[in-house]
């Protein structure tokens, strides 16, 4: 095993097992007592171990990742997302709805800035700044490869990604279809989330999100 993928491995371990920050410890520990069924814990990236495609998100959802264990997975959020991976050729099915439905990402994976389920779906500073240290052990993954991109959903998942690399956000500014190149050699594409609030009050409809990643698609192809 190589030395990056000790260090690989040591991460996952230690973000499946993550305790650090009390109050989501705490929060998951009450939510595993009220829904025994529910996964509950830190939620592991899921997709292509090969991807050149990052997708992050902000953290997993009461009743989507943080009950099937699998980002965007069971939840509003998650069905504009795979809906868009499928057409864009990211995903060999439109729906994700469980941990055992057989969905495979192509080239592609996803991931949350905050491992754990925050309550109010909520993280705070603190939290988002402690779980960055898995953020950059995943994102350096794709910092050798050539024509590699990560696409941030949202203003906090933008940020984060900026902190795994000690970039400034005010040379990187977000804002919804922006693309910056980052030090590295990464592409960075912004897009407001996909979250229920975001799309039933239009401020990001299916075309808009459709538009970054048929970019995406385009710009991977001339690599």
């Amino acid at each position: 095993m190589s030395a990056y993928s000790t260090i690989k491995a040591h991460h996952t371990i230690q973000a499946r097992d993550c305790r650090q920050c009390k109050r989501l410890a705490n929060f998951l520990d009450d939510v595993k007592t009220r829904y025994p069924d529910y996964h509950a814990r830190p939620v592991m990236a899921f997709g292509d171990d090969n991807a050149n495609l990052l997708i992050i998100g902000l953290a997993p959802g009461m009743h989507g990742a943080n009950r099937t264990g699998r980002p965007f997975t069971g939840d509003f959020a998650g069905i504009l997302l795979y809906q868009t991976l499928h057409k864009f050729g990211f995903a060999n099915h439109a729906e994700s709805v469980s941990s055992g439905d057989n969905l495979m990402l192509l080239g592609c994976r996803i991931t949350n800035a905050v491992k754990c389920l925050p309550p109010a779906n909520k993280p705070i500073p603190e939290e988002i700044r402690q779980c960055n240290q898995y953020l950059v052990s995943e994102i350096s993954e794709f910092s050798h490869k050539k024509g590699t991109a990560i696409v941030a959903l949202g203003t906090l998942a933008h940020q984060a990604v900026l902190r795994s690399q000690e970039l400034k956000p005010k040379n990187y500014p977000f804002s919804h279809g922006a693309i910056h190149q980052l030090p590295n050699g990464l592409t960075l594409y912004d897009s407001y989330h996909c979250s229920r609030y975001n799309t039933q009050t239009k401020r990001l409809t299916t075309e808009m999100f459709e538009q970054v990643f048929a970019k995406i698609q385009n710009d991977l192809a001339l690599i």
